[in-house]
């Protein structure tokens, strides 16, 4: 039983070209750049900021937003060599294909499935709440029935009519065409990117030098933790996460790290980028970069107006404005999060649909999903599956505690990609590559080690949720995906001949 089997990248191109399967091109390098700005700039700008800032770091918590970025600048890199060596659908899923084989390429997948319809469900309910929020600002009651509900309060039965709205119009838009959601995702970015600029610029005015002092606050205790919800660094080796001081630095960077998840989504569309192989790592490394300056400047901006122990962690740009008596302000920053939270879900449901797509494509499930629409050019049955499956989790379950899954699906992803990268260049070094990550495989090792080393600071919790869904994947795998794979359908003919 060859389970290691590799996928040629000869064949993964030849597969793009297929009548039955063939994606619309038309993405340029600008798309992708807003793309990726679209997944990453998120509820994280809005929340994450205020809260790290208050409980681990203080001001220094600009350092770990850079420090965050250069770790994931190092995946990154990775992706954007493979996504223009094999500008094919699928992103990690099909880089793992091609060179740690078909079971790590399954298993890549099944990840990438767990980290994009769960993070989609996970901001459509956090979209939801922003909603709400607004709809109250403006003098618009939501009834609490059908609107979202916090975990505490939650019922089995509750119904989350906003998130499913949301996602049933998203889910008609990515059908229709990539070219057309990105159109609107540029509308929505644009507004974005508008309230973002307006607060950083707004709140400049409001910086008080005295909020700086001390730009590193003093060490002080760790976070206490026990049981399921410790991280499995503490559990094996001890060691508990700081908070302030230096120390506390580098523990907010593992927490901001996941504001920036979301940029691998952009390798997805490889196959309908119009020049993949410059557009991609433009795109890529474009939309990080960004993404990282705006991060920064936030962060600067809300720890000088509010002292960084006066923050609140749970609203904390609106609140800066409070404080300094414009009110006003929060209703233009729900908006803001309004359109950006619905660039957020869009873009990883476009994501989903498109793993969902190449691993269908491979005949690891069935086949008959991965046509698309001869008229839209896309997936029209998966892009259905994936929004009715994305809607019942946003619209009837708590899903909170389940957040840190994305985490790990997606560190996992990052870690195999890395090592990939010096495997195919030994086993492939005929290959063009219009990209290449220097210093391999010394940087792509790091990589692969700073991944490792986030995914121990997840909990022991999140670890045995992921290990149950790993079981689910390789019963779907040996129940169905290896017996129907192309490429293993192809190798029996070829010997049978």
């Amino acid at each position: 039983m060859n389970v290691l089997r590799t996928k040629s990248i000869e064949q993964s191109l030849e597969d793009t070209e297929d009548v039955e399967f063939k994606l619309k091109k038309g993405l340029t390098a600008l798309d992708l750049t807003v793309f990726g700005i679209g997944v990453v700039i998120g509820a994280g700008i809005f929340t994450l900021t205020g809260k790290v800032a208050s409980e681990y770091a203080g001001p220094g918590v600009v350092f770990s937003f850079l420090l965050a970025a250069i770790c994931c600048a190092l995946a990154a890199i990775c992706y954007a060599e493979f996504a223009s060596t094999v500008p094919v659908a699928g992103s990690a899923y099909t880089f793992s294909y091609a060179t740690l084989g078909e079971m790590v390429a399954w298993i890549i997948g099944w990840d990438l499935i767990l980290e994009l319809m769960l993070g989609a469900s996970v901001v459509a309910q956090g979209w939801s709440t922003y909603l709400v929020t607004f709809l109250d600002e403006i003098g618009i009651t939501w009834p609490s029935s059908v609107g979202p509900a916090d975990a505490a309060d939650f019922q089995w039965g509750h119904f989350n009519l906003a998130a499913v709205l949301l996602i049933a119009v998203l889910t008609t838009l990515i059908a229709i065409g990539i070219k057309e959601s990105l159109r609107v995702n540029l509308v929505l970015v644009a507004i974005k990117l508008f309230i973002v600029l307006f607060v950083i610029i707004a709140g400049l005015f409001y910086v008080t030098g005295a909020n700086y002092h001390p730009f590193i606050p003093p060490a002080a205790d760790p976070i206490e933790a026990s049981g399921l919800t410790q991280p499995l660094m503490q559990v094996i080796f001890g060691i508990e996460p700081q908070t302030f001081g230096v120390l506390g630095i580098i523990s907010a960077a593992s927490v901001v790290f996941f504001a920036y998840i979301g940029f691998d989504v952009v390798a997805t569309t490889a196959e309908e980028a119009n020049n993949p192989q410059k557009d991609l790592p433009k795109g890529i490394l474009g939309s990080l970069a960004i993404c990282t300056v705006l991060y920064m400047a936030v962060a600067l901006v809300i720890t000088g107006m509010v002292p960084y122990d006066k923050i609140d962690p749970d609203a904390a740009l609106a609140s800066a404005f409070t404080s300094v008596g414009k009110d006003g302000f929060a209703t233009m920053i729900a908006a803001g999060a309004v359109a950006g939270l619905t660039t957020v879900v869009m873009t990883l449901m476009i994501g989903a649909v498109r793993v969902l797509f190449a691993m269908s494509r491979d005949g690891l499930l069935p086949v008959g999903f991965a046509h698309t629409n001869p008229k839209t050019g896309t997936p029209v049955r998966i892009t259905l599956t994936i929004g009715a499956l994305v809607a019942v989790i946003a619209g009837f379950t708590p899903i909170d505690k389940l957040e840190e899954m994305v985490n790990i699906g997606t560190l996992t992803a990052f870690l195999l990609v890395s090592l990939a990268v010096p495997i195919l260049r030994r086993t492939r070094p005929d290959l063009d590559r219009p990209f290449k990550v220097p210093f391999s495989p010394y940087l792509p090792i790091l990589a692969a080690l700073v991944c490792f080393y986030l995914m121990l600071n997840l909990t022991v919790e999140t670890w045995l949720r992921f290990l149950v869904w790993m079981v689910i994947g390789f019963g779907i795998y040996f129940a169905y995906g290896h017996q129907h794979s192309r490429v293993r359908i192809a190798e029996k003919e070829s010997t049978s001949a």
